[in-house]
């Protein structure tokens, strides 16, 4: 399997809510646009967690199966290097 360049990162807070994140997730994957989510924390990995749950709930009518291949990146910020998780999603 060959995938297309990242086109799209969205970055997930504790905050973000999870219907609009999975809405998000399933319109990119409608218009053919390669997501990633990037998350940092535990609150914002479970909210990327359930908003992959909820997007793939979205697309599986259309006979769209979302994979999720997981890692993790470095991002710098203004006073420190932290770990962010990464969710890469992939269609099947």
């Amino acid at each position: 399997m060959q995938l297309k360049p990242v086109e799209k990162t969205l970055f997930v807070s504790a905050s973000s809510p999870v219907g609009k994140l999975g809405s998000a997730i399933a319109h990119s994957i409608y218009d053919g646009t390669h997501i990633e989510l990037r998350a940092i924390g535990a609150g914002s990995i479970s909210q990327a967690v359930k908003a992959i749950a909820v997007a793939r709930g979205y697309v599986a009518p259309h006979a769209v199966d979302l994979l999720v291949r997981i890692g993790f990146t470095e991002v710098d910020l203004p006073d420190k290097k932290v770990t962010a998780m990464v969710f890469d999603i992939v269609t099947r």
